[in-house]
């Protein structure tokens, strides 16, 4: 007989957080969220690789500042020897050495510690889906710090770039989450993942913040 559906797709996650006051209550809850198994808690990026290593993971709910291996350079190592696993940051700081660094070394989503349960599961099941979740300051603090620290513009957008792709790179350069695109231009969120694939792959674009500062070199926002 098959396993179940349901449990084909419970997402293995890993909660990464130095202080055991907010590490064990926050996988704990988590592990009532459905669909979400927390198989692992660490309390600094060493034991991220090793929880992974042990593995399957799916996803990984990375603190930035911790002892021994701080978030950034765990998302970073992650990238590189497990590039399956997604990585979505939970932090307290919103600065902009913090957001560029975990988003330039690879994590799909960055939230801060006032982000409710809800939130956080949205995020954990959309980075597993290989979308991007950020909280509006982070998405607020992206904008400012790409605007104010974009390099001189690169190459422009590809001529073949559809009318619908330059709309979703628009969006995403005032910021917008895949949801909020979605609804933006009525279609589903599917669709815009399929959209920014489509674009990424055309304008060779590499993450999120690369989008934010081609729309930006571009002058769609």
């Amino acid at each position: 007989m098959s396993e179940p559906t349901e449990s084909r797709q419970r997402l293995r996650v890993v909660v990464a957080d130095d202080q055991a006051a907010v590490r064990e209550p926050l996988a704990a809850v988590l592990g009532l969220s459905e669909g979400i198994d927390v198989v692992a808690a660490a309390a600094d990026g060493s034991e991220v690789l090793a929880a992974v290593a042990a593995g399957p993971v799916d996803v990984v709910l990375m603190d930035l500042r911790m002892p021994v291996m701080d978030g950034i350079e765990a998302t970073r190592r992650l990238g590189e020897e497990y590039p399956e696993v997604a990585v979505v940051v939970l932090t307290t700081f919103a600065d902009d050495d913090s957001v560029l660094g975990a988003l330039g070394a690879g994590a799909r989503g960055y939230l801060t510690k006032n982000a409710g349960r809800q939130d956080i599961t949205r995020a954990i099941r959309a980075a597993a889906a290989g979308q991007s979740v950020l909280d509006r300051e982070v998405q607020d603090r992206l904008l400012a710090a790409v605007r104010t620290k974009a390099p001189a513009p690169g190459p422009g957008l590809p001529e073949d770039l559809t009318p619908r792709e330059r709309e979703v790179l628009t969006l995403i350069g005032q910021g917008l989450p895949n949801r909020g695109i979605a609804e933006k231009l009525f279609i589903s969120e599917a669709t815009v993942k399929t959209h920014i694939n489509n674009l990424f792959a055309k304008a060779g674009i590499r993450d999120r913040a690369d989008a934010v500062r081609r729309a930006i070199e571009a002058g769609l926002t």
